[in-house]
């Protein structure tokens, strides 16, 4: 009998689950949208009642007694308050959520390193603090550890991914004193665990409810951004992974961490290495302003990726940028307009590979590793002649990601912690 791991995927949409082999191939997968259960996707009640049914789905196709660990990804920066039981005090405030009080935020900014993740009004600690003065509080979750508590009965611990926004130092791997200073409470905020880590076993509750046995492990989860970056199997220093959706995102593994909260880069720990990366305005977003899909795509397959248009954009689609330029006043630049479509398109696709190229260009300055590879993700990925354009630009290896699943990620956390306890 083959050992299994099992990685679950908590978003704003939905649960996703896959059960991963040792060697990293997928043997089963399954989704369930969180509508399915109420128009609120922030009711952690609707959170579980999708994990599970997303849990069985997975289950009735596999071998139950085969699963060795599960691991839990959920949305970065989403916070929760729960008594010691584990039950929620309170609606969660979401990872987009800004807490609406100023001696809070200026609390934070007048502590907190400059570096650190805990800025602004949607970070985890501003949740924190605002959440501290409900009756009856134990501690403050992340989503993806209340889900994790659901397996393990464990509502005290997180992980140094999700709990990096809350102002975990995850250079020294500790809470740091200075959080103290903000006004919270420090016996309020969780253990935290290495990333891959085991941190229990199933409850009897919860090996009852699955159908699985007592000693399948519990690791420690992950961010889902870090998981969508594991799952696409980089895993050496200069490994890149660009994700082309509405907005360009780049990350690369790096060897040390990278802290440039000017240009909103901040680094994950993921066991012993680094992720860093920001996130640039420019992407889909401006493409679909121009085109719609089918434009797109029918304008694309006309493309001369070997040829350049000579046009210099830097397609936005308002005014601001964050990253690989900060400068929030900072135009679009999109003229002048060519008479062909496609030419047009051509020259916003060239725009973003060079914002994208200047990125990890920008990261190299900062300290990262040079790049060595690019692995693609999102939608964007599957145009091929903006692949093209993006390879000649960047002028390294372009591989194939493994998965486009971040719970392939955390099925990769899992099983590294089935390994490391012995159980594969």
């Amino acid at each position: 009998m083959e050992p299994l791991a099992i990685g679950i995927d908590t978003g704003t949409s939905g649960s996703r689950a896959i059960a991963m082999r040792p060697d990293f191939s997928i043997a089963a997968r399954a989704a369930v949208p969180l509508d399915r259960f109420g128009a609120n996707g922030r009711d952690p009640a609707i959170w579980w009642a999708a994990v599970e049914a997303t849990l069985k789905a997975l289950l009735s196709g596999i071998d139950r007694a085969a699963v060795r660990a599960i691991a839990v990804d959920g949305t970065s920066g989403t916070v929760l308050p729960v008594d010691g039981a584990g039950r929620p005090l309170a609606e969660p405030l979401m990872y987009n959520d800004k807490v609406p009080d100023d001696a809070i935020l200026a609390a934070i900014a007048d502590t907190a390193p400059e570096a650190s993740a805990a800025h602004g009004a949607t970070s985890g600690l501003a949740k924190a603090l605002w959440f501290q003065r409900l009756p009856g509080i134990h501690a403050m979750l992340h989503q993806a550890d209340w889900i994790a508590g659901q397996f393990s009965g464990r509502f005290d611990i997180s992980d140094e991914n999700n709990s990096l926004k809350t102002g975990y130092d995850a250079e020294a791997r500790r809470w740091p004193d200075w959080i103290a200073e903000t006004g919270m409470r420090m016996e309020l905020l969780p253990s935290v665990a290495r990333p891959g880590s085991v941190t229990g076993t199933l409850t009897a509750a919860a090996a009852g409810l699955f159908d699985l046995p007592r000693d399948v492990a519990i690791v420690a989860g992950t961010s889902d951004g870090c998981a969508s970056f594991l799952a696409t199997g980089a895993t050496a220093a200069g490994d890149g992974v660009t994700a082309l959706g509405s907005s360009l995102t780049i990350k690369i593994l790096s060897d040390r961490p990278i802290f440039a909260p000017h240009y909103g880069i901040y680094s994950h720990r993921l066991r012993d290495a680094w992720l860093a990366g920001g996130a640039s305005n420019t992407g889909g977003k401006v493409l679909a302003r121009h085109f719609s899909l089918e434009r797109i795509v029918e304008l694309s397959a006309t493309i001369d990726p070997t040829t350049d248009t000579g046009l210099d954009y830097y397609p936005l689609d308002v005014p601001g940028e964050r990253f690989p330029i900060a400068d929030p006043l900072l135009q679009p630049r999109l003229l002048p307009r060519p008479h062909s479509d496609a030419d047009y398109l051509k020259a916003m696709l060239e725009g973003i590979a060079a914002i994208e190229a200047l990125g990890y260009q920008r990261l190299a300055e900062l300290g990262a590793p040079k790049l060595t590879s690019v692995r693609s993700v999102g939608g964007g990925a599957a145009n091929a002649a903006w692949t093209a354009i993006r390879q000649r630009r960047l002028g390294v290896e372009f591989l194939p990601a493994l998965s486009h699943e971040a719970a392939a990620g955390t099925g990769r956390l899992a099983l590294m912690g089935a390994k490391e306890a012995g159980l594969l």
